[in-house]
């Protein structure tokens, strides 16, 4: 969400930044619309006023015993013309609030300008990629020649984009998300939490995804929402609410599931768990004074790059271009696995500084230890990590030619100390 007296201000800029995005100009639009809102609003209240003056003069006019049947009716007419004017108001604000929270955040001066993925710029390469010398299955080959992970029974329960994994598969995923929280937990600084995987619709328009992108959302039958990411109950903890700077920064991270109706993918990775209406993710929020988020973008995405380094899978980390971030962000960074069985990168990690954009939408803000007021906080968010992209990634780079899989060492104590996943029943 956007301040409106900031594009009356920097019309010229907030176009320019919809322009990186590749969109049309709005400034002009929005301020047709501010300007009604202001003058709906002043009609009001210039009746309120002609309606003081009126209410004195009925006053003066009773004091001196003349008649004031007139003025008073003329009140009553003005309380009505007050009604229509206010509610014209409530209208044209609606209608400017409408407009605003369907604009993307602009992106920062440092984000490459293009339309989509091409126009990602690579910052950096961590861990050779394995060579093989046999030809390199993609992990759901791996996962079924193991027994261990299974599609066709998902699907007879709930259909497509869905996955069981028992035994080792099973244990492992549950071994990473808990790595994943362990590591960012006593080395990185973050608080866990345990957030609810229902929210409401504030909740939901508080981070962005309404009320544009409903339609990549499951909703309950009474009217809950089933969370994207924690993302979502993470940020909001601080919705309403103003900190005291010396609490800044607040950083979390949480394990949940996530759901995803996975409508704009059709014919996109429609086999094994790349892309899933169900999947867990281990998530990190910080929560910022905004001369401090750019610097905190780094720091989450080093805490991302920090999982993957410890289990030893190849990476590289990429700047998003303008036409390719997602609508909150200000600036994304993602990092992307190699998976040898596609023999390409593949995200498993967005982290995203979303400057003020969220915490205007969710009215979360900070009081400065000096000075007088309150100031927008500045959120961010990044994936640390998609725990079934970072099992994929573990079933390729670890498969053998036998069919086994080696466990990242990382993982052994959180896994008993197995150090391959054999075939079931082998």
């Amino acid at each position: 969400m956007f301040d409106i007296k900031w594009i009356r201000e920097n019309p010229d800029a907030f176009d320019e930044g919809l322009g990186r995005r590749g969109l049309a100009p709005a400034a002009a639009e929005l301020m047709a619309l501010d300007g009604a809102r202001r003058e709906a609003q002043t009609a009001a209240q210039e009746i309120q006023a002609g309606r003081n003056a009126l209410s004195k003069e009925i006053g003066a006019a009773k004091a001196k015993g003349e008649d004031a049947a007139d003025l008073i009716a003329r009140v009553s007419r003005s309380k009505e013309e007050q009604g229509e004017a206010e509610e014209k108001a409530r209208a044209q604000a609606e209608d400017l609030d409408r407009a605003l929270s369907g604009i993307p955040n602009l992106p920062a001066d440092d984000v490459p300008v293009g339309p989509d993925e091409a126009a990602n710029v690579e910052v950096r390469r961590w861990g050779d990629v394995p060579e093989f010398d046999f030809e390199a299955k993609e992990h759901f080959d791996i996962g079924e020649g193991l027994g261990l992970m299974d599609f066709d029974r998902a699907a007879r329960m709930s259909g497509a984009r869905f996955v069981i994994l028992t035994g080792a598969l099973a244990r492992m995923e549950r071994a990473l998300a808990s790595f994943m929280l362990d590591l960012h937990t006593t080395e990185f600084g973050h608080t866990e939490v345990n957030p609810p995987a229902l929210v409401r619709d504030e909740a939901l328009y508080g981070t962005g995804q309404l009320p544009k992108f409903g339609d990549d959302l499951f909703r309950t039958r009474d009217d809950y929402w089933l969370i994207p990411t924690a993302e979502v109950p993470l940020t909001n903890m601080v919705a309403g609410d103003i900190v005291d700077e010396a609490a800044l920064p607040l950083r979390y991270a949480a394990m949940t599931w996530c759901f995803r109706s996975e409508a704009g993918a059709a014919g996109k990775d429609t086999r094994g768990m790349i892309r899933q209406h169900q999947f867990t993710k281990v998530e990190m929020v910080a929560v910022t004074r905004p001369e401090d988020s750019a610097a905190e973008l780094e720091r989450m995405t080093g805490c991302a790059e920090e999982v993957l380094k410890r289990l030893g899978l190849p990476f590289r980390t990429v700047v998003l271009s303008t036409g390719d971030m997602g609508f909150s962000a200000q600036k994304t960074n993602d990092i992307e696995v190699w998976l040898p069985g596609q023999g390409r990168y593949r995200e498993i990690s967005s982290c995203s500084n979303c400057g003020d954009f969220q915490a205007r939408r969710m009215k979360a803000r900070y009081r400065p230890a000096e000075g007088k007021g309150t100031r927008f906080v500045h959120t961010l968010n990044g994936s640390g990590l998609a725990v079934g992209r970072t099992l994929v990634a573990i079933l390729e780079n670890g498969q053998r030619a036998d069919g086994s899989v080696s466990v990242p060492e990382a993982l052994g104590p959180y896994m008993g100390g197995m150090e391959v996943i054999e075939p079931h029943g082998s």
